[in-house]
């Protein structure tokens, strides 16, 4: 990490809800790998950001197991952790006056019109008029976030562009009003895809039940392609079939590196000469030779537990440098330096 000073710097996370699976390899790991050679990149373990949902105790109490989960799914992927800084978000306590400092700066019409808001309570099962303050604040914490590490860029989805938005708004008004500290972070939307579940019913969710997990084993695997959708106009494997929007060719073209079996597989299909059990059995082939390199990275950090521990107490502490460098240089400029002993 000697040259990480010469890099733009990049923030990017998860909330710690669970294990990840083939959709979120598609939608963020994938270019995660590529982003940490080219970035100075610190991955944020976002559990505040659960508590603007799930704020009971039997809830939290499956944070930490969650968090353990979530950093190892990064390495088995191929996350190098002398490339990244993994931190968890409550750990970093400048990151709560970052957040009520920015709440001075921004008006509750301006997060209320955010349709991302509604959604998030909508998903929750809040109804309008019990949306909590924190929620209705969600963006603002995210803020605090990025900012305090005077972060360049942020990789999100397009759904997510306006919370970066409200970001580079309060950087904005703060460098108005105080001096310029913080830049105003661009978004970086990757060019990736989206991954349909395996029951073909939108993307895959972990709380729809249609992933394939990352962690899966090879018989589980097995059993989830078994019971994949198809084209459900298709009866019996004499009948050509629909190969566009089709589960399970979508998962053929994004793991299986065999193209000249891929192409076969669609021809035939179309034509009626390729059953439904031949080609998910082929998918199933190529998922587990997909995830084999996967599980013995997990295999052999799940057997050395404390050292994922030290990469997370590591990169907590080198964030925390940084954020109170940041908390520094905001209240020198803002002048809330009186009385200091």
């Amino acid at each position: 990490m000697t040259s990480a000073h010469t890099k733009k710097r990049i923030l990017t996370g998860d909330r710690p809800t669970g294990k990840l699976h083939l959709g979120h390899y598609v939608g963020s790991l994938s270019n995660r790998i590529k982003l940490q050679d080219q970035y100075e990149c610190f991955f944020i373990i976002a559990d505040l950001h659960t508590l603007t949902t799930k704020p009971t105790k039997e809830e939290i109490s499956v944070i930490p197991q969650n968090i353990r989960d979530l950093v190892i799914d990064h390495l088995a992927v191929g996350i190098d952790p002398e490339k990244v800084t993994f931190y968890i978000q409550s750990a970093v306590k400048e990151v709560y006056q970052l957040n009520l400092i920015f709440e001075m700066l921004v008006t509750v019409p301006r997060l209320s019109r955010l349709p991302s808001i509604k959604e998030m309570a909508r998903n929750a099962h809040i109804e309008e008029e019990q949306v909590p303050f924190g929620l209705l604040g969600y963006p603002v914490l995210q803020a605090a976030d990025i900012l305090m590490h005077r972060a360049h860029l942020v990789p999100v989805g397009k759904d997510n562009e306006a919370h970066v938005e409200i970001t580079r708004e309060i950087a904005r008004r703060f460098n108005y009003l105080y001096g310029e500290i913080f830049p105003e972070p661009d978004v970086l939307v990757p060019d990736v895809g989206t991954l349909p579940g395996a029951d073909g019913q939108g993307k895959m969710s972990k709380s729809a039940g249609n992933a394939i997990f990352l962690s899966d084993d090879a018989k589980t695997v097995e059993q989830k392609v078994r019971g994949m959708y198809t084209d459900p106009n298709r009866i019996r494997a004499d009948i050509p079939g629909r190969v566009e929007g089709n589960p399970v060719f979508a998962y053929h073209d994004a793991f299986n590196p065999n193209l000249d079996e891929v192409n076969d597989l669609k021809e035939r299909y179309r034509q009626g000469k390729v059953g439904d059990v031949e080609v998910k059995k082929k998918l199933a082939v190529a998922l587990n030779n997909f995830l084999d390199p996967f599980r013995e990275r997990r295999a052999m950090y799940e057997a050395k537990s404390a050292m994922v521990d030290e990469i997370i107490a590591a990169g907590n502490e080198r964030t925390r440098a940084i954020a109170r460098e940041t908390v520094a240089m905001m209240e020198e400029a803002m002048g809330l330096t009186y009385f200091r002993v």
